[in-house]
């Protein structure tokens, strides 16, 4: 069954923070276990076109996802989140920031703190992503560099992911 794409990204900002809303048809258990899971994530997790051949993930408070982007000219984009607090499946906090590829932090002054909340209505679930930056211009850094589009056309890989396993 395919799911109507009325219910695209949703995107809100405030003064430091970026607030994205979208709704899939699917259980909240199912949607949370896409997020928490490496061999999940690699069929979504970035941009269209861009795979993710390095996921490696501790998921439990403390513990890390250190990840590669690799772009379809074979650029790379390493990022790391460290995670602050889980409680299945209700939501996800963690710090969020560019890394090299040995998980070391880079300070390009785009590292935000992340919350994704998973809330489920009548079978379906609305992932909300809250991103707060250290100042608004840390903000408009990262909706400069695509970070928007780039969580549109994650969570539209994740729609069809979705629709492919269930």
């Amino acid at each position: 069954m395919t799911e109507k794409r009325s219910d695209a990204i949703q995107v809100t900002t405030a003064e430091r923070e970026i607030v994205m809303e979208r709704t899939f048809n699917a259980p909240r258990e199912l949607v949370f276990e896409m997020w928490s899971k490496p061999e999940h994530l690699k069929h979504w997790w970035g941009p269209q076109e861009w795979t993710l051949p390095v996921c490696n993930m501790d998921f439990r408070p403390g513990g890390t996802w250190h990840f590669c982007m690799k772009g379809p000219e074979g650029e790379e984009a390493w990022g790391k989140a460290i995670f602050r607090e889980i409680v299945k499946p209700e939501h996800i906090v963690y710090n969020d920031f560019f890394s090299d590829a040995d998980g070391n932090y880079v300070n390009d002054g785009h590292a935000s703190l992340m919350t994704i909340e998973f809330t489920e209505h009548e079978g379906k679930t609305r992932i909300t992503a809250r991103s707060q930056f250290a100042s608004e211009a840390a903000l408009e850094a990262s909706v400069k560099t695509g970070m928007i589009e780039g969580f549109s056309e994650s969570w539209d890989r994740l729609h069809g992911y979705l629709s492919s396993t269930g």
